[in-house]
């Protein structure tokens, strides 16, 4: 095949392949070509990924079988802007604790409140993170007051986010 009539992903995966590069946990360039792909479209057809990674659509279907069957492919999903359906607001709450308290107790603090979308156990100072969407400022002031009856806590900073940009890859 001409290298003229590749795309740089279809370039990638021939060199990857012909170069007879180092898998690594049992994904290759070509997988991960193909994982691109889908994270770009998870909705792209196997025959359109087939071409794009210069592979027959069977052999493409039993790579995405065996992706999902390792656990790399977790799932499917659809990217949903909340601004346009739901809450508004969307702010970050550190959280301190208590020396003694442990992660699971700042876990259940963060995740009986419906208002929390993720919360992250942090290294360092603050202890956690959390995300919060929430209808008005009023509203985030009360989910921030609920954080802080909850557990240990013992301080608390609230961000709100102003715009957003997500790498998908």
């Amino acid at each position: 095949m001409c290298p003229e009539a590749l795309d740089s992903l279809q370039i990638c995966a021939h060199f990857a392949y012909a170069c007879g590069m180092a898998e690594r946990d049992g994904v290759d360039d070509i997988d991960r070509a193909i994982l691109d792909l889908l994270r770009e479209n998870a909705r792209r057809t196997i025959a359109d990924i087939a071409a794009r990674v210069s592979l027959s659509p069977a052999p493409v279907k039993r790579r995405i079988d065996r992706l999902e069957r390792l656990g790399v492919i977790a799932g499917y999903t659809v990217r949903v802007d909340p601004s346009r359906i739901g809450p508004t607001i969307e702010a970050f709450t550190e959280l301190r604790f208590s020396g003694t308290t442990n992660i699971e107790e700042i876990l259940a603090a963060a995740t009986s409140i419906p208002e929390v979308r993720e919360a992250y156990m942090i290294a360092g100072d603050p202890d956690a993170l959390v995300r919060v969407r929430v209808d008005d400022v009023e509203h985030l002031q009360q989910v921030v007051n609920q954080l802080r009856r909850s557990g240990k806590v013992t301080g608390t900073k609230t961000l709100m986010v102003l715009s957003r940009w997500t790498r998908e890859r």
